[in-house]
């Protein structure tokens, strides 16, 4: 394992790099990606059952 850092530190290639910084951007954008698409869903959700609630009568039991 120790054999394997030291190659890996005084590797100029740099490919893996390149690779793991382009996944990583690409997790990045998916999760921003739906934590906006799960934010304007929540907001939508919530006028309508704010809608809903101001304009129902509410139930009353015995009446």
């Amino acid at each position: 394992m120790r054999q394997f850092f030291s190659r890996y530190i005084r590797g100029t290639s740099g490919a893996v790099t390149v690779d793991w910084v382009v996944l990583t951007a690409a997790v990045v954008g998916l999760g921003i990606s739906a934590a906006v698409n799960i934010a304007n869903g929540t907001t939508e959700m919530g006028s309508n059952v704010g809608e809903f609630l101001a304009t129902e009568r509410p139930f009353i039991q015995n009446e």
